[in-house]
């Protein structure tokens, strides 16, 4: 397995793992997180293949300094359970180190047994009872 960092001249790489996120990325939008300062976007890749993705933002605070905030983690269904997302994780960590961040955080939903279960091998603390409140701003 090969985990890299993708960068502004790698849209092409994120279209191609297009099946490891959510929704298909859109061109201009995978260039624009490319191009911005303190966006990370790491890709696992297995003999040459697509397999997994992680997604960081760099975040400052007057008072608490640079964290970088775990976005998103993906791992595709055909190559779970081999220890993608735990190095996905802890190569993000080690990027976050290098950056000079404070600390790394990631919001979940407590009750995904399979994201606790990375996060936690991955050296992360147990999760404190949290919500989200979200807005959605997009057109209908």
């Amino acid at each position: 397995m090969e985990i890299r960092e993708l960068g502004e001249h790698d849209v092409d790489a994120v279209l191609a793992a297009g099946h490891l996120f959510d929704s298909p990325p859109r061109r201009d939008w995978a260039a624009d997180f490319l191009a911005r300062d303190g966006h990370h976007l790491l890709l696992a890749s297995v003999e040459g293949v697509p397999a997994g993705f992680a997604t960081g933002i760099e975040t400052i605070h007057p008072d608490k300094g640079t964290e970088l905030l775990l976005y998103e983690l993906g791992v595709d269904a055909g190559f779970r359970r081999r220890g993608i997302g735990r190095r996905l994780v802890e190569a993000m960590l080690e990027l976050a180190r290098e950056r000079g961040c404070s600390g790394m955080w990631v919001p979940i939903e407590s009750d995904d047994a399979a994201a606790v279960a990375t996060y936690r091998s991955a050296g992360a603390a147990d999760p404190v009872p949290a919500a989200t409140m979200s807005w959605d701003l997009t057109d209908a």
